[in-house]
């Protein structure tokens, strides 16, 4: 989502806002600028356009300066136009950048008004610079500290003013904030990635802190006010994953890593253990009677995954809640249960304030499946377990999903071993499955020619169905999620018994039903549900395991993957959905890797 870079330096640190924004693009956004101290003035650059745009703009009037700020925008208040991209200024005096949403920004807007502030954006961020400005008193440190009491709802901020030259000061609550420490320089950032190449000091702000940036200083208080020091943690944010090379996209590019994440995520493994997951994960496992699984999007559709692998296999009951949901009703909170996030970024912010909703309920057992292992939601877990999905630019999750069927199938396995229900047989089984998943993706992944041609003809639809059963249910959901997110193709997925009661009305020659259907125990389910498409004419596209006895015909197409592949099926049968989206909107001339209206990580409510 949005994207944060500031700086104090004794250099002309221009070149570095502007590369710290290009590291961060990745995480989606519609406008961007920049902001610098330059001869005692404020000086902006502001564009709707892309950050080369900016970079642009920047040569052309040869813009430079030792202090400043800078910002992607992904739209909340307000379209994606000049007057509401960041920087916003308050009186020439206060330049200030914003990732998150103002809650109570309508009431403080009323105020500043009257106190004589005019507004030039219809942003709640705007509210915030001219909150500083006028609560100024020539110390910005403490008029920051005093403002963020005036807040309501998440923030991270960082905001320089025209009168105190080499001070950046930054706050945060709810939204990531960073420092990033140098010598005879320091910085801010929303993302440790904005600072790869700059500079591998970083501290990780916590919510409520307020820092205070200088040349050769900087200063940390606390939600309380109170002075504190916070680790500084060497971290090798890297960019050359973020590297496109022979691929068109990204999002191409992370489809065909996958082979490589699953061996990275699974490297070490040589036994199922509960240690996995942390020191204390053998005596917790054993404690608890039930698993509550939060999660968005994606990292939602892979903890449905998970239940079915969890009940199956540790005869535990899961419960899984879309994150946004969970802490906003009245749920009964169970202490003994074992609370599983699941997130990418580690920065999602519905999923880390469900966290704090079931710990304030008195749900300490806390595991964090994620790939980001300097993340907050790393850090608010009592455990984790890190996926090595490796930078992920693409918006559509691709890798950062099957990584997480992996360390979820794993955690099953771990959960299962602990409560008595897995035997030495069992797990050396499982194993030899997990070992070998890298190769049977790669098998896998050769299907693309195939998959080409269906997408030729899928780009000519504006609607499809999509069906699964059992384990391959939230298979189909995510199949569907992939064509509607990057194609803009209207997709809906349904468990194929469903169709009787009510998706069939839908069914028509025009319809393309995608069908996962691999030779599991509900594969003759599955073949009668298909019939019931045929008959109303609808066109069948199959994925099918080579020995699911599944005859092509002119209203049903088969891509046959390889033989059946157990409990872990889901993560094969993902992949050949995952090109079929991709191709589909490249046919489509749709922008793959920034679809529309989307960002990559989603940091506000």
């Amino acid at each position: 989502m949005c994207g944060i870079v500031g700086a104090v330096a004794q250099r002309n640190i221009t070149p570095v806002l502007v590369e710290g924004l290009k590291l961060l693009e990745y995480r989606g956004y519609d406008s961007c600028g920049v902001a610098l101290h330059v001869d005692g003035k404020l000086q902006r650059l502001r564009s709707t356009s892309r950050v080369a745009d900016l970079e642009k703009q920047v040569k052309e009037i040869e813009l430079s300066g030792f202090t400043g700020i800078a910002h992607t925008r992904w739209a909340t208040h307000g379209a994606p136009a000049s007057h509401n991209a960041h920087p916003h200024f308050s009186r020439e005096r206060i330049a200030l950048v914003h990732n998150g949403i103002i809650e109570n920004h309508d009431e403080l807007r009323a105020e500043l008004t009257a106190a004589g502030y005019k507004f030039e954006s219809q942003t709640d961020t705007e509210v915030i610079a001219h909150l500083i400005d006028h609560l100024y008193t020539g110390d910005l440190f403490e008029t920051v500290q005093q403002a963020t009491k005036h807040l309501a709802g998440a923030y991270a901020i960082a905001v320089f003013s025209r009168d105190e030259p080499h001070r950046v000061v930054g706050a945060r609550q709810g939204s990531p904030l960073i420092v990033g420490v140098g010598k005879g320089e320091n910085f801010l950032a929303s993302d440790a990635m904005a600072l790869a190449g700059t500079t591998d000091q970083i501290i990780y702000l916590e919510d409520g802190d307020v820092v205070d940036l200088q040349l050769q200083r900087y200063w940390i208080n606390d939600k309380e006010g109170k002075p504190v020091q916070r680790e500084v943690r060497t971290v090798h944010a890297h960019t050359g994953a973020a590297e496109l090379g022979p691929y068109r996209h990204f999002m191409q590019k992370e489809i065909f890593e996958q082979p490589r994440a699953i061996g990275d995520t699974l490297e070490g493994v040589t036994g199922i253990m509960p240690e996995l997951f942390g020191d204390q994960a053998y005596r917790t496992f054993k404690q608890i009677d039930s698993v509550l699984i939060l999660a968005c999007g994606t990292s939602y559709y892979a903890g449905v995954t998970a239940k079915y692998w969890i009940e199956s296999l540790a005869q535990v009951p899961v419960n899984v809640e879309i994150a946004s949901e969970y802490r906003y009703r009245d749920s009964v909170p169970n202490p003994n249960a074992l609370v599983v996030t699941i997130s990418q970024s580690g920065e999602t912010a519905d999923t880390l304030a469900a966290l704090k909703h079931a710990r304030s309920l008195g749900m300490q057992h806390t595991l964090t499946i994620c790939n980001v292992a300097t993340s907050a939601m790393v850090r608010e877990c009592a455990m984790a377990y890190i996926t090595r999905a490796g930078i992920e630019v693409g918006v559509a999750s691709t890798k950062a999903f099957t990584t997480q069927l992996a360390a979820l199938f794993l955690l099953a396995l771990a959960l299962a071993q602990t409560k008595g229900r897995l035997t030495e047989e069992q797990e050396a089984q499982h194993l030899k499955a997990m070992r070998h998943l890298p190769t049977a993706l790669a098998a896998v992944l050769a299907l693309e020619p195939q998959i080409i041609a269906w997408a030729d003809l899928f780009a000519r639809k504006e609607n499809a169905l999509f069906l699964g059963r059992g384990l391959h249910y939230p298979i189909a959901l995510e199949g569907a999620l992939k064509l509607k997110e990057i194609s803009y193709i209207h997709a809906e997925a349904y468990p194929a018994g469903e169709l009787k009661h009510g998706p069939l009305a839908l069914v028509t020659e025009e319809m393309p039903v995608v069908t996962v259907a691999p030779n599991d125990a509900l594969i003759e389910k599955l073949k009668s549900n298909m019939h019931e498409v045929r008959a109303r004419g609808g066109q069948l596209y199959v994925f099918a395991d080579a020995d699911s006895h599944i005859e092509a015909s002119e209203d049903v197409h088969v891509l046959r993957l390889p033989g059946h592949y157990g409990l872990l099926s889901p993560v094969l049968h993902t992949v050949p959905l995952q090109l079929l989206a991709y191709h589909t909107a490249l046919a489509r001339g749709t922008d793959v890797d920034k679809p529309r209206n989307l960002a990559k990580s989603v940091t506000v409510e």
